[in-house]
This record gives structure tokens, sequence and C-alpha cells, in this order.
């Protein structure tokens, strides 16, 4: 009897342990200086959280790898991606290269990928010097030296996911769970695509003859909406947009406002994944044409925050589209101007260009308010395919 009791009391003593290993694991980065904060419900972005940077975020942000990739344009970029090819195994690249069809361009989603399936190598399976190699491929397909836009953008929404894991979203959040294939193989003269999926991100690239022909669908979110602060440095990944929308809104009369408002409310956007195509019939809103010069460039400049996530030559020639499209562009919104409560949403519709914005309750974190957002193009959505 006395054997069974001191049995009994070491099983009790080593499930407490467990426990509290457990609850140490979903602390977060206790040698941080910064103060945690979650914001509010009513969208106050303000102060910071902290996260255990995880090892993938770590190796992409370090330097990029000399690689031996000295051509340009469309040609480097598929030097890039064959150079990450030959780091991987037979069973890897398996997974990674796959065909082009529409179909496969699709398997995108905002849901974590253990809610909803990627197709790929994700990069928690991938090594230090397979991180390296696909780090050099995406520095070369986004922006870099802009905080929070462009490849930055892409690390903090990464670090933000880490940040999810780490306070008990589980495993299925974190930067292993983002994923990278090639839909057809890496040419300069045939039809080919990158796409780089997971939760609360995905850009896809689309490549046909030596040329980029689409940049969309392309979708951005984050939680939290504050700052993310890993390894020494701190994100806000999708900040400046919000912020950006609220000045386009704020800017606009009474008038203006009113002749912006949409009638209905809404919680999510109207073309997210499994939307594909199915843009209004009828523009809505208030026409960019006509405002003031000003006003105008409010609106360019909350366009750029998306297009300018590209690299440099790819995203002048969108811009040069879509700002000869802007005159016959449409705003609009609901909720409030301020975009900073749950419910606001705003729309810019044009020609071309398609992009909404969405404020919506916490989904790890309750009762904060945190964004999602798509970037679509009316005949450009998946190179036109």
């Amino acid at each position: 009897m006395k054997r069974k009791n001191i049995s009994i009391l070491l099983l009790f003593l080593l499930g407490f342990s467990n426990f509290f290993e457990g609850c140490k694991s979903s602390d977060v980065d206790a040698t941080s200086s910064t103060s945690t904060s979650t914001g509010t419900s009513t969208g106050t972005t303000t102060g910071s959280t902290t996260s255990n940077s995880s090892s993938i975020t770590t190796a992409l942000s370090a330097t990029a790898t000399t690689t031996t990739c000295n051509s340009t344009g469309v040609a480097q970029i598929v030097c890039l991606a064959e150079a990450f090819k030959a780091t991987l195994s037979s069973t890897q690249l398996a997974a990674t290269q796959l065909t082009y069809s529409k179909t496969n361009a699709q398997k995108w989603s905002n849901l974590p990928a253990g809610m909803s399936a990627r197709i790929g190598i994700n990069l928690g399976s991938l090594s230090d010097t397979q991180l390296a190699a696909f780090r050099n491929l995406m520095v070369a397909v986004l922006a870099l030296g802009t905080t929070d836009e462009g490849y930055d953008e892409m690390i903090g929404n990464l670090v933000a996911d880490d940040y999810l894991n780490s306070i008990g979203g589980g495993s299925t959040y974190g930067a292993g769970n983002y994923y990278i294939s090639f839909l057809g193989t890496p040419s300069t003269s045939s039809l080919w695509a990158i796409l780089f999926t997971g939760h609360h991100y995905t850009q896809p690239i689309t490549f046909n003859a030596g040329a980029v022909t689409g940049l969309t669908p392309a979708f951005r979110g984050t939680e939290p909406q504050a700052a993310v602060t890993a390894a020494s440095r701190t994100y806000q990944a999708f900040e400046q947009e919000r912020v950006a929308f609220a000045a386009m809104l704020t800017g606009l009369s009474t008038t203006e406002q009113t002749t912006a408002k949409l009638s209905g409310s809404y919680n999510d956007l109207v073309l997210g994944p499994g939307q594909d195509g199915k843009f209004p019939a009828t523009k809505s809103g208030l026409q960019v044409g006509t405002l003031s010069s000003d006003k105008q460039a409010l609106v360019l400049k909350a366009i750029k925050l998306y297009v300018n996530d590209l690299d440099a030559t790819t995203s002048a020639a969108v811009l040069t589209k879509y700002t000869s499209e802007l005159a016959n562009t449409y705003i609009s919104y609901s909720g409030t101007t301020a975009m900073s409560s749950q419910g606001d949403y705003v729309r810019i519709d044009g020609p071309s260009v398609w992009i909404e914005f969405s404020y919506q309750g916490g989904v790890i974190i309750k009762n904060t308010p945190h964004s999602h957002s798509v970037w679509r193009d009316h005949s450009g959505d998946y190179g036109g395919n």
C-alpha cells in the first residue's frame, strides 16, 4: 500500500510539472523589455506584443546568401527558383514542383493551413540552407528597404503568426505553416507561377513568355494588429494600410463621405478566397475623378502600399496602369471613416484594381479587431488565366 501511495504521488507531481511546462510554453518572451498589449476593442494599436522568434523567421531575416544568379529580371527569378529547387530532396521537389493549372493556383486561403490545406512544401520542413535559398528568391520578387512593406511585411506577418502560436493558438499557427510551390517549371518562355501562401499572407506571381503577367489575388492580414517584437525587431505588418485608408476617408468632405458610404454592413471581404471573378457588375461609392488632386493622391497612396510590395520594375508597370485609370476608380466604405472599429470596411474599385480592407473581430486575441485585406485585378488575377 505504501508503494502504491508513493507511485500515485509521483504521477501527480509529474503531471503538475508537465502542466507548468505547458504554461511556460505559452508565455511571451520574458527577456524582452517591451510591454505586452493586445490593443482594445476599438482598434487601438499603440503598444506592442512580444514573441519568441522562430528559427524560421531568424533564418529569413539573415543576410541573403551570395548566389551565382547574375542575370536580371525574370531570368534571375528563374535562376533563383532553380537554385532553391536544387537544395530539395527528391521527395521535397515532388511536393514543390507541380503542374500549372488554375485549380492549383486557386489553392489559397486566409485560414491557417491546418484548417485549409495548401499545396507545395511548408517552411517548417526546410533546413537553414533551404531557407536561405528560399529567402534569395523572395528577396528578388519583393521590395526591400521599407519597414513593414514588401519583404519586411512578409517577415512581420510570419512573426505575428509565431506570436499566435506562442499564446495558445496551437500548432496550426506559426511561420512553419506557410507553403511555397512552383506551378509549371520556371522558365523564360513558358507559363508558370510562384505561389507562397499561409494564414494571413498569400502572394502569387504569374509569369508567361518571360514576363510577369499577374500578381493577384494577393491576401494580406495580421493578428494582432498591434506591433509584434521578435529578435530585437518590431513589426506592425499591416498597420500602414489601415492608417492610409483612414486618411483617405477622413480627408473627404461630409457630402463626399455620404456618397462613398455603402448601405450595407461588412464583416469580412466580398472577394476573399473562393470568390474568384465575382466582381460587382456596378461600381458603388464615390468616383475618384470628382475629387481634388490632393484627395486623389490619398487614394493612390493607399493603392501603392499594395503594389509597391513587389520589386520596383514590376510594381512600376502596374502603378502606371492604375494611375491612368484613377479618375474612373471608385472608393466606398462601411462603418466609420476612422477604420479603427470592428465592422469598418473600405473598398477601392477601378477598371482594373480591386482592393478591400476589413477590420474584424479577433480569433485568437478576443475582443480586439484585426485586419483582412485582398488585392485583386479585374483582368489580371492568376495572370489572366
